[in-house]
């Protein structure tokens, strides 16, 4: 059975303000405009198995247990009650009877997620295709999702009006603070979200994030983390999975679509508004990343 898509800070004057405190989730998560749609409830008859296909997807298990299989990965997942389980990049998966190893029927809810700019879905990309929290584990983390998930039972066993934003509203919220939860956590991997929580790499992506026009060099931003160049260089590789240059370059060439996609500025304005110095080199960095030149990519998105 496969599950059908559902229908579902004031920037500084100079980079010398780097120091300043700077809410980079926040601004990231805007920029990927991913938002909660709708949840679902599932109580199916023993020997199930559920395919979940081409959407972000958070399930929410309630009784009994359910074996979890994401395709291209080896490993199988065993979740049980409790557990909040979020698949944020939109892998295709499986959710099936473990073969009764539980006395209890599985019954659990899945909330599906939509993204609103699929040029930044690449943020979400570079997450593990699956977070898992643990519901025996206590702490504030998991009573604070405890009550979001009260909350949407309640929305959805008695609608009133408001009952489809108030849904997507704590949807939202899951969604934010699973993905902070884990990347505080030991088994965080190398990317963006890893970065921004690391007290002395998060300064630089906010300044980058801040001031992507500005022509960063390695040894400004190791200045602004208080760490020496080489130090500063290995320890963003570590954290965020990609070296400075090539981050900044990706984060210049996002905004870059935005620009293209909302505005009627010519190319050679948007390059120069992103930092490039020239057309030409905006252009190759462009069709390197995007596999077509700046102005084919406007037509065909304009043209959809």
């Amino acid at each position: 059975m496969t599950v059908p898509p559902g229908n579902l800070a004031d920037r500084p004057e100079t980079p010398a303000a780097v120091g300043q405190p700077h809410d980079l989730l926040s601004e990231l998560l805007r920029s990927v405009r991913l938002s909660g749609e709708r949840v679902i409830p599932y109580a199916p008859p023993r020997d199930f198995s559920i395919v979940f296909a081409d959407m972000g997807c958070l399930h929410i298990v309630e009784a009994g247990e359910l074996e979890l299989r994401i395709d291209g990965y080896a490993d199988v997942e065993r979740v049980c009650r409790g557990d909040f389980v979020l698949l944020p990049r939109g892998d295709r998966h499986q959710l099936s009877d473990p073969g009764g190893a539980s006395a209890e029927p599985a019954r659990w809810l899945c909330g599906v997620f939509g993204i609103g700019d699929p040029q930044a879905s690449h943020l979400l990309e570079s997450l593990p295709p699956v977070v898992i929290l643990r519901g025996g584990t206590g702490g504030p983390v998991l009573e604070g999702l405890e009550v979001a998930r009260r909350m949407l039972l309640i929305e959805m066993q008695s609608p009133s009006q408001g009952w489809a934003v108030m849904v997507a509203r704590i949807l939202d919220l899951i969604f934010i603070q699973i993905p902070r939860s884990w990347a505080a956590g030991p088994d965080a991997g190398p990317n963006w979200l890893a970065g921004a929580f690391d007290p002395q790499i998060g300064v630089a992506l906010s300044a980058i994030h801040r001031d992507s026009d500005h022509d960063w060099t390695v040894e400004e931003l190791a200045r602004a983390c208080n760490l020496s160049r080489s130090a500063f260089a290995a320890r963003f590789a570590e954290r965020v999975g990609k070296p400075p240059a090539t981050y900044l370059a990706h984060v210049r060439l996002d905004a870059a679509t935005n620009l293209l996609r909302d505005s009627s500025l010519p190319i050679a304005r948007v390059a120069q508004t992103v930092g490039y110095e020239s057309e030409a080199a905006f252009s190759r960095a462009f069709k390197n990343r995007y596999g077509m030149p700046p102005i084919r990519w406007r037509q065909d998105v304009r043209g959809r």
